[in-house]
């Protein structure tokens, strides 16, 4: 049979925020000690796949450096997306190029309407 232990709050009930684990203390004491909450993995933004590297804990207990992934976007867009993004720009740029070269070659023509 398991020892038996009580709370330390006041609510009695197995709910996800009252998660708590059986500590034995130097003293030979039987403690709970209350666990944290679990935290739901990261998705992206945009294509809602789960982001990795990033851990699931309560981000204001890391720092900077370890809540996010060093890339433009990162912790909020996975880096496919982030590739995307970069090519799709690219070749918007690449497009507007092509169009000035192409209205550049062409010859001008002035249309003149007869009364």
């Amino acid at each position: 049979m398991a020892a038996r232990v009580t709370y330390r709050r006041k609510n009695t009930y197995r709910t996800r925020g009252n998660v708590v684990r059986k500590i034995r203390t130097p003293g030979g004491r039987l403690i709970v000690q209350y666990r944290d909450k679990q935290v739901k993995r990261l998705v992206c933004a945009e294509t809602g796949k789960y982001l990795n590297g990033i851990p699931r804990v309560r981000s204001n207990l890391l720092p900077r450096k370890q809540r996010t992934v060093t890339r433009p976007y990162g912790g909020v867009l996975s880096a496919k997306t982030v590739e995307n993004r970069v090519k799709r720009a690219f070749f918007n740029e690449e497009m507007k190029i092509l169009k000035n070269a192409v209205q550049a070659r062409k010859p001008k023509t002035k249309n003149n309407k007869k009364k």
